[in-house]
């Protein structure tokens, strides 16, 4: 499944621009192989008022990349074809000034050694992750975005194996 378009998460009256906060619209690519993961987090971003696409692994991640400019890029690691860190390897080369956070088993050592953002350790909940993208964006203006939406589809299911509530 390649989803190279932005996520529709957000229903009016949902989105944090109408309830009066204005975020930019930052671009996010969201790389995880785990379609339930993928989903939710692209959904949860959207609907705090950021732009995102979300592709399947790390090849798919690497011509999203070349295709739009993006101001953020949350990766798994174990993904098939091109991994995670395969992927972290080839923006550093390309040397694009890209902000990753890594979505996966990696320690803050870890990061810090690659230059990574951020690494988000699995299981991670909602709020951790929208926690650590607000950090790493340097959106610190002291606002606190309440998620109002999820789809029906994530109401009364347990969260999907790398998050937790």
């Amino acid at each position: 499944m390649k989803n190279m378009g932005s996520s529709q998460a957000g229903e009016p009256g949902n989105t944090p621009a109408e309830h009066g906060i204005n975020l930019p619209r930052k671009r996010i690519l969201v790389v995880d192989d785990d379609s339930d993961i993928r989903r939710l987090n692209a959904e949860v971003l959207t609907a705090s008022g950021y732009h995102v696409d979300a592709v399947e692994d790390g090849a798919a991640g690497w011509e999203a990349l070349n295709a739009r400019s993006y101001d953020l890029l949350i990766t798994d690691n174990n993904m098939p074809r091109v991994t995670g860190m395969e992927l972290i390897k080839k923006v550093q080369l390309a040397r694009m000034a890209l902000p990753v956070i890594l979505a996966s088993g990696a320690t803050r050592a870890e990061a810090a050694e690659m230059h990574l953002a951020a690494a988000l350790p699995k299981p991670f909940t909602l709020d951790e992750l929208l926690g650590t993208v607000k950090k790493v964006l340097g959106e610190t203006d002291g606002t606190s975005v309440q998620i109002e939406f999820l789809p029906s589809l994530w109401q009364n299911q347990p969260p999907p194996d790398g998050l937790r509530t």
